[in-house]
């Protein structure tokens, strides 16, 4: 999941900036594509958010991948690599989203409420991805605990540059650092896997709005005069 770890503001609001898809570098390693792989990693996933990654075997996945433990090995070298690719599935979705945003071109405040509403809905359609990320971080070796962790600091450092981008347009106030915001925002996020069910009382649709709304909201607190003419979401 994504990492949860101020400029001055004109006297009036010039137009706003728009961001490129540029700013956005890709995960360090590719996807999987395979079906048979992708079927294993789905099975695995499926055990780890139910079980655990200690609860689950490798002769557990395999059946319920419905393939040879061979197949298993011929893909994967143990539950450990399962493990990391199921990590770098999720962070790769997130920076890809996060670019397909940017590449439009949206000035920073339409980005920010895009890339979260996105982030929201993509989370509670993975729930189980974003479960075993939470749960089980600190099985990962050192060198993949760095290459994930270089992945989420850049969707942190990308998310910040939005809101640091909005402070310098004057369609955000500046009274809460850009950091501050980022870790707040990211950090609601990365929550949902302890709290959220799809069959609770809110859709994904609905709590994506409220926190972009609430974020935004924030944001608007002390914006540059002018700004409410760029509020356009």
């Amino acid at each position: 999941m994504t990492e949860t770890e101020p400029t001055p503001v004109p006297e009036s609001a010039p137009p706003e900036s728009t961001l490129s898809e540029s700013t956005v570098p890709e995960s360090t390693v590719p996807v999987r594509q395979s079906a048979v792989e992708r079927r294993i990693l789905d099975a695995a996933l499926r055990l780890f958010a139910e079980r655990g990654f200690d609860g689950t075997s490798v002769q557990g996945i395999v059946e319920a991948a419905e393939v040879t433990k061979g197949a298993l090995y011929h893909y994967f070298d143990s539950k450990d690599d399962l493990l990391y690719e199921i990590y770098h599935s999720l962070i790769a979705r997130q920076l890809a989203d996060l670019g397909a945003v940017l590449a439009e071109g949206p000035p920073p405040r339409e980005a920010l409420h895009a890339v979260l509403t996105g982030l929201v809905r993509s989370t509670a359609e993975h729930i189980d991805e974003a479960k075993v990320f939470s749960r089980e971080m600190h099985r990962l070796d050192s060198a993949r605990m760095r290459s994930i962790r270089a992945d989420r600091r850049r969707y942190h450092v990308t998310f910040r540059g939005i809101v640091e981008q909005g402070q310098r347009d004057g369609v955000f106030g500046t009274a809460t650092p850009a950091e501050t915001v980022t870790i707040v925002a990211l950090g609601m996020v990365n929550q949902m896997p302890s709290w959220y069910r799809a069959d609770g009382p809110k859709t994904a649709d609905r709590l994506a709005g409220e926190v972009a709304g609430f974020v935004l909201d924030a944001l608007d607190r002390g914006a540059a005069p002018g700004a409410d003419a760029q509020r356009r979401v």
